[in-house]
């Protein structure tokens, strides 16, 4: 059986059907000091536009152009139920939008939980975030990036993600080196139709690959992040769809509840139509709203302005 390509170069190849465009990938992990590893020799797998498994969690660094670069920066974490990455319309097309705001982007390509790899499996994704906000906040100077101006953003379950990112403040991520020292917590958050409760209205296929089949009502209440929100929680942009039949609505009503009662600026919006399928193009009805109110959103709190 013949070895599949590096995660890499299996990515790159897409570029000659037009599909993502070539970009430098960032590694996340010093070779052989991934932490919650076997060390095993996963192979990266990649069909449908999906990536089914992760052997080198890493970044695509996708910039604006000097003379539009505004000095702010998002890491996106794609959605696809913790079982796969839909790593185009719920990353690329969303950071090729955000370097039209001379946003600087960055999709990350996370573990996934069900990867034999993993010693723990639901803190696999959570320590690749952590170390990804920890490079680019390291990198910042160089990539013309203010290190307050670094935050976060999912679709689904990748939501979850950059809301656990947004709301958990234990390090499991440090691996005794210099980033180590360097904060891995987002300045501000954007969820679109995010998985966020573990509890009533979970969306069981999240559930399942994140904490196991059978949870403990611990892992339940840990992973459910309306229960972990904080003061400190950054401020969040937060969009969904009253029809949206694979993630309850639910889900982001709780997530906005509890904000609202720490006292989290947020901007919240529920539109009609949607469903499940909120991205930069083809939204229906009011749907396409959204774009433009994210944009001004950024430009009110100051994420949108010249380095200058």
């Amino acid at each position: 059986m013949q070895t599949r390509r590096p995660l890499l170069l299996l990515l790159l190849a897409f570029t000659l059907t037009g599909h993502l465009s070539a970009q430098e990938y960032i590694p996340l992990w010093p070779k052989g000091r991934m932490p919650n590893s076997r060390g095993l020799a996963i192979k990266d797998s990649i069909a449908d536009e999906r990536i089914h498994q992760v052997g080198t969690p890493g970044m695509y660094a996708f910039f604006p152009s000097k003379q539009e670069n505004k000095g702010s920066a998002v890491i996106i974490c794609p959605g696809g139920g913790y079982g796969r990455l839909a790593y185009i319309t719920g990353g690329t097309q969303l950071a090729k939008w955000f370097n039209t705001l001379g946003i600087s982007a960055f999709v990350l390509i996370y573990r996934l939980p069900n990867s034999a790899d993993l010693v723990q499996r639901e803190i696999g994704p959570l320590q690749d975030a952590q170390r990804a906000m920890r490079v680019v906040r390291s990198r910042a100077l160089e990539w013309g990036i203010k290190p307050e101006k670094i935050g976060v953003m999912g679709t689904s379950a990748g939501g979850h993600l950059a809301a656990l990112l947004s709301t958990r403040g234990d390090d499991v991520s440090a691996i005794r080196d210099p980033l180590d020292l360097t904060p891995f917590a987002p300045n501000f958050m954007i969820l679109v139709s995010p998985v966020i409760t573990m509890g009533k209205f979970a969306h069981a296929g999240s559930r399942k690959n994140l904490l196991g089949e059978n949870p403990t009502g611990e892992l339940i209440e840990k992973y459910s992040l309306e229960l972990q929100v904080t003061p400190k929680t950054p401020p969040c942009f937060l969009v969904g769809a009253f029809n949206d039949k694979s993630v309850h609505p639910s889900n982001s009503l709780k997530l906005y509840e509890a904000l609202l009662e720490k006292g989290v600026v947020t901007s919240f919006h529920v539109f009609p139509q949607g469903g499940h399928a909120i991205g930069v193009g083809n939204n229906l009805g009011s749907t396409a709203l959204w774009i433009p109110l994210c944009e001004a959103w950024m430009r009110e709190t100051g994420l949108i302005e010249s380095l200058q």
